[in-house]
């Protein structure tokens, strides 16, 4: 459903989150590592998560990436999505047809908008601070 880039960026995001709940700012090498993706792709990946604001960035000594503790609260995965896949997971048709709608439907547009409607409504509600408590209290995983 994700594209791969999209998998990266909500990793890439999550492990800054919780460098940042642990009260530190992460390099770009410590993220490529962690997410176990090359640093060129990785640095496109945060380039485009600063400019849609949902991560942010300082240079030089003592710098790095981190996640504000607003944002932290505010952000949910529907915002990386959209940042780095647009709106097409939510508007989409199953099948990949151009002219599926309500008024011309393909043949599973009627079993899968609801489905779609709840995998909106899942990752509009699940804010990077949900996801990170599961990250610090060890009782979920990015990478085994």
């Amino acid at each position: 459903m994700l594209s791969k880039t999209c998998e990266y960026a909500v990793r890439a995001t999550l492990v800054i989150a919780a460098e940042t709940d642990q009260g530190n700012r992460i390099s770009l090498r410590e993220i490529a590592r962690k997410i176990d993706s090359p640093e060129s792709f990785t640095a496109k990946i945060l380039q485009k998560l600063a400019r849609n604001n949902i991560v942010d960035s300082l240079k030089g000594n003592g710098g790095g990436f981190f996640v504000s503790k607003e944002k932290l609260i505010q952000v949910t995965l529907s915002d990386i999505i959209l940042a780095i896949d647009g709106e097409a997971i939510f508007k989409r048709c199953s099948l990949g047809l151009n002219d599926c709608s309500e008024i011309k439907p393909c043949p599973f547009h009627n079993q899968y908008k609801p489905i779609r409607e709840q995998l909106k409504l899942a990752l509009d509600s699940t804010s990077l601070a949900d996801l990170v408590s599961g990250l610090v209290s060890h009782s979920t995983f990015l990478k085994t």
